[in-house]
């Protein structure tokens, strides 16, 4: 501190017993954390901005001319790895309601089966005229 006050006689001290005087920062650089959120915004901010104008022309210019590259695109959207967790299901079920299930699933196979052996029978529709009162009260 006494070097640089000799050497600049518009030396400020930064420091005072250890702190930093005021209005002087200890990064005048900025923050590295708060720079990088700000170009990520201002980046994402100018990509929608030019995507709204353009996205959709791009996309198509793409497709047609690099679909290689279009594909990759493609696949970079989807999930590499989806994390299912299943709740519930039979292990949570009570023996009443798996017994109940089990007796369902057999009356739809039944319900099917029957409907399988059901026979089609082909023929015409042909149009009856009733002629008079045939309820056979005279």
């Amino acid at each position: 501190m006494a070097l640089n006050a000799k050497a600049n006689p518009n030396y400020v001290a930064k420091r005072i017993n250890g702190k930093f005087a005021p209005g002087w920062s200890g990064n005048p650089g900025g923050s590295l954390e708060t720079t990088r959120r700000s170009l990520n915004r201002d980046f994402l901010l100018a990509l929608t901005a030019d995507f709204k104008k353009h996205g959709a022309a791009a996309i198509a210019k793409v497709r047609k001319y690099q679909p290689a590259a279009y594909m990759k695109i493609c696949a970079l959207l989807v999930p590499r790895e989806m994390k299912l967790e299943y709740s519930g299901g039979v292990k949570a079920m009570t023996d009443e309601q798996l017994e109940r299930s089990l007796e369902i699933i057999k009356e739809l196979i039944a319900q099917r089966d029957a409907g399988m052996a059901a026979k089609v029978i082909e023929g015409e529709t042909l149009d009856v005229v009733s002629h008079g009162d045939n309820s056979g009260s005279d």
